[in-house]
């Protein structure tokens, strides 16, 4: 399928790593023009080698309040205009909840969520001057709570009421806005939880990956591409009856409706 995305121009924050280094390539390949943001310089040039299309990376924290403007800006000037804006920056703390810290709390908020809502914010009219896209990329813990995932379960949650809620806001604009919630997908923060699990129960990583997918009753763990695949399709024109909608890629792990 031609997703119509050649010379379009994409924003992705976290894009240093695992799901949404993936998205980058996969944009790419598309033929999109990107901007990429995270804080390590050297891991976007390395994400940026892997494309096959003008890649901008963009070192930031966007922890900080004016970072977020600061990046749409760069992007926007670099670019003239934006199209797509995917939202992935952020990984949240687990563990007790009695034990997490107010600034984990503080920390698990400020980069997943408050980034999203200063990126959206910021891009907004660029977006709507495209009649663009925002992919958000929650999790299934915003929608099923854990008692280890207590700072990351909220701040999906959140993430996902603001889909709704810009979603809402996007009809009028003409702004599309949607959301996709990750299951268990095989990236290095998911290898660094099966080889504790295995040592705790002195089994070998192979049978900790089973034991675990069988916990989770999914068949495997998914992949980057899983996720990358579905950001091209809801940033594509082939989407374009999708609003507010929440998207779970997670093998059958959420059985909530």
């Amino acid at each position: 399928m031609d997703l119509q995305l050649n010379n379009k121009v994409a924003v992705i924050t976290g894009a240093s790593r695992g799901i949404c280094r993936c998205i980058a390539e996969i944009l790419s390949a598309e033929g999109m023009r990107l901007v990429i943001a995270a804080r390590s310089d050297e891991l976007l040039k390395e994400v940026a080698k892997s494309c096959s299309s003008e890649v901008l990376p963009v070192a930031i924290d966007l922890r900080e309040e004016y970072s977020p403007q600061r990046l749409i800006g760069i992007a926007a000037d670099h670019f003239g205009r934006i199209d797509v804006l995917v939202n992935n920056a952020g990984a949240t703390k687990r563990g007790d909840f009695l034990e997490l810290t107010e600034a984990d709390w503080e920390d698990g908020f400020a980069l997943k969520f408050f980034s999203t809502v200063r990126c959206i914010r910021a891009a907004w009219p660029h977006l709507r001057a495209s009649n663009g896209s925002v992919v958000n990329i929650a999790g299934v813990g915003g929608r099923t709570g854990s008692a280890e995932f207590a700072i990351g379960g909220s701040v999906n949650a959140a993430i996902l009421n603001l889909t709704k809620a810009l979603a809402d806001r996007g009809i009028k604009d003409g702004v599309r806005v949607n959301a996709i919630n990750p299951g268990s997908i095989a990236t290095d923060r998911l290898q660094t939880r099966i080889k504790l699990f295995a040592t705790e129960n002195k089994i070998s990583s192979a049978e900790a990956a089973q034991a675990m997918t069988l916990k989770l009753g999914i068949g495997r763990f998914g992949t980057p591409e899983d996720i990358a695949k579905a950001v091209a399709f809801l940033a594509s024109s082939a989407a374009e009856y999708f609003q507010g909608c929440i998207v779970d890629i997670d093998g059958g792990q959420t059985r909530t409706l």
